[in-house]
């Protein structure tokens, strides 16, 4: 009877330790996941360069989402967020926010950001 208590315990045990090292693994994820999107963003800044906002947003959502479930979340919580201030705020109107989303979910996907990249857009990055 003791060896049985001991196995539920030490199941409990393991089972609460693994929940414990997957939502670290998300949070770090995410963590990730929100500096690639800060990183493309300072990119898209630094670049200043016309017509690259759709290949910054996808870039972004790409790097983010290759990190795992954590960065993904990161990146369409970022995304949204911006977004519904852009739209809200700055006034740039529904069609450009649709364009960015589709922009955001084409990276987050696994889709290559270069098909947003422009012509000229310099190698750096």
């Amino acid at each position: 009877m003791r060896l049985c208590v001991c196995l539920v315990l030490l199941s409990f045990i393991l089972c609460a330790s693994a929940d414990v090292l997957r939502a670290g693994r998300f949070a770090w994820d995410a963590a990730g996941g929100a500096w690639d999107m800060l990183r493309a963003y300072r990119d898209m800044r630094e670049a200043n360069y016309k017509g690259a906002d759709k290949y910054f947003h996808a870039r972004g959502n790409y790097d983010a989402a290759q990190r795992g479930p954590g960065g993904a979340w990161a990146a369409k919580v970022i995304s949204d967020a911006r977004e519904k201030w852009q739209s809200d705020v700055s006034g740039r109107g529904a069609a450009d926010t649709l364009a960015d989303q589709e922009a955001n979910a084409w990276g987050r996907s696994g889709g290559d950001p270069n098909r947003y990249r422009p012509a000229g857009l310099p190698s750096k990055y």
